[in-house]
């Protein structure tokens, strides 16, 4: 497919192959997990090298977007991230961001809770090359956790990777301090001005 002079490859399309079923993960807007034909969308191999960049997610999102709009389709799949997402929020999300809105980080990353209450994202390293990490936190309820998390997710896909630790504020407030660590590949998130938020 040809899309803004950038080519992308789409997979599982009859007479070709079928495509494997792709993982179980976060279901997004979904009351269970779809089953059914797989189609794949990606960066032609001449993107390889910049898969992850801004303007070529964009343009594989609206591509997506619009795939998912076609009759019968059941879940959108964000590779990176692992979420499955119903088309329509899918859908919502990538206009939102295409129209200038917030990086739609509830539909192209993932956040997952550890054991321990830990909250880190996934496939935000295809943008960035890191990962955010919440420590556990009995002062931070989940649904706050996250609505930092995606705050912090839309500042740093505009602003790149953090070599040095670095200070964001929060939508009520809070004071986030971004540290890099395990060389740089996570940024661990210390949250503080809890009471703001409370």
């Amino acid at each position: 497919m040809l899309s803004s002079g950038l080519t992308f490859d789409c997979k599982g399309l009859a007479p070709g192959p079928d495509e494997a079923q792709p993982p179980a993960g976060p279901p997004v807007g979904l009351r269970s997990m779809p089953a059914g034909e797989v189609v794949s969308l990606a960066p032609g191999p001449h993107l390889a090298g910049g898969a992850g960049l801004v303007p070529v997610l964009r343009i594989l999102a609206d591509l997506g977007a619009r795939l998912s709009a076609l009759p019968g389709v059941l879940a959108v799949v964000w590779t990176p991230a692992g979420s499955w997402v119903a088309p329509d929020l899918f859908r919502r999300a990538v206009a939102d961001w295409l129209d200038g809105g917030a990086f739609p980080g509830l539909v192209l990353t993932a956040l997952e809770r550890e054991g321990n209450g830990a909250m880190v994202s996934r496939g935000l390293a295809l943008l960035t090359g890191q990962e955010l990490r919440f420590e556990p936190d009995k002062r931070l309820p989940p649904a706050a956790m996250a609505r930092l998390a995606v705050r912090l997710i839309h500042e740093l896909v505009q602003s790149g990777p953090l070599r040095q630790d670095r200070d964001f504020t929060g939508p009520a407030g809070e004071h986030l301090l971004a540290v890099p660590v395990r060389d740089g590949n996570e940024l661990r998130i210390i949250v503080s001005g809890l009471g703001k938020a409370q």
